[in-house]
C-alpha cells in the first residue's frame, strides 16, 4: 500500500493511486485506505468525497469479465479532507481486513447460483437437444456423469454456505471457516460452467445462453475479495497452526 495521507493542521492530505475500484466513477464518496505518516505508518480509512479538488477517477475498459460493473482507477493528488473524514477505530490492517469475510461470505452464495444457473441451463438443453436417432443427448452416459457431478457439487455446497452461516448467526464463524465457502464454492461454479459448456458444444460459447457470461465472471470471482491460493494458504495455516505467507 503506496497511497499516504499526512496530518496538516486539522486537516488530512492524501497522495497515491488505487485500481480496480468498483463504482469510482459514479460514487459521491470513496473509502480509502492509506499509511499515515504521522503515525508510523499505520494503516488508517478516510472518507473522500470525490468532488474534492485533486481527485480524479477514470473507468478501465477492455474487460472481458463482470463487464455490467463500472471499474475505475482512482488517482488523488494532494487531496484535502477534514480530519472528521477519517473513520473511527481504523488502524492497521486488520481494519480493512474486516470488511473482506462479509464479502466472502456473500461471494459464496453468489457462486452457488451462477452454478445453479449453469447446471439448469445444460439439463434443460441436454433433455432437448436430439442426436442419433432422435434421442436426447440426456441419455447419453457421458453427458448424465456430467449433470450427476454438479448437481452433486451444488448440494455440497449449498450445505457448506449454509453451515457457514449458522456459524455466523451464532457468532462462531471464523475467517477460516470463510475462506473455505468462498475457496470452495468459486471452484466448484467455474467448475459447472465448463461442464455446461461441454453439454452446450458450440452452443455453449454464443450469447443465447448464459454459460459463457457466468465463466467469464467467475474468472473474476476466483481472484478478487482474496485469491483461491490465498484462501489455500489461510486454510492451511488454521489446520497447521504454521503460516506460509
Amino acid at each position: 500500500m503506496r497511497t499516504r495521507a499526512r496530518k496538516v493542521g486539522k486537516e488530512y492530505v492524501l497522495n497515491g493511486e488505487k485500481m480496480w475500484i468498483t463504482s469510482g466513477t459514479i460514487a459521491d464518496v470513496a473509502v480509502i485506505w492509506a499509511k499515515v505518516e504521522d503515525e508510523g505508518d499505520k494503516v488508517r480509512g478516510f472518507l473522500v468525497e470525490t468532488d474534492r479538488p485533486g481527485f480524479k477517477a477514470d473507468d478501465i475498459h477492455g474487460k472481458w469479465s463482470l463487464r455490467a460493473s463500472v471499474t475505475s482507477g482512482l488517482s488523488l493528488q494532494d487531496v484535502r479532507i477534514p480530519e472528521s473524514n477519517l473513520l473511527p477505530g481504523s488502524g492497521g490492517l486488520k481494519s480493512p481486513l474486516m470488511c473482506l469475510n462479509q464479502a466472502r461470505y456473500g461471494i459464496a452464495w453468489g457462486a452457488v447460483g451462477a452454478a445453479m444457473a449453469c447446471y439448469d441451463c445444460a439439463l434443460q438443453y441436454a433433455l432437448l437437444r436430439k442426436q442419433w436417432r432422435d434421442q436426447p443427448i440426456a441419455s447419453h452416459q457421458l453427458v448424465q456423469e456430467k449433470l450427476t457431478w454438479m448437481i452433486n457439487e451444488i448440494t455440497k455446497a449449498q450445505l457448506l454456505v449454509l453451515q457457514v452461516g449458522r456459524l455466523k448467526d451464532a457468532g462462531k464463524v471464523q475467517p477460516q471457516h470463510i475462506s473455505m465457502a468462498k475457496r470452495n464454492n468459486v471452484w466448484m461454479a467455474l467448475e459447472c460452467a465448463r461442464l455446461s459448456r461441454d453439454i452446450l458444444g458450440a452452443n455453449g460459447v454464443a450469447d443465447d445462453y448464459p454459460i459463457m457470461r457466468h465463466l467469464m465472471n467467475l474468472e473474476s470471482v476466483k481472484t478478487y475479495e482474496g485469491t483461491h491460493d490465498i484462501h489455500t494458504l489461510i486454510i492451511g495455516a488454521s489446520v497447521t497452526g504454521i503460516e506460509a505467507f
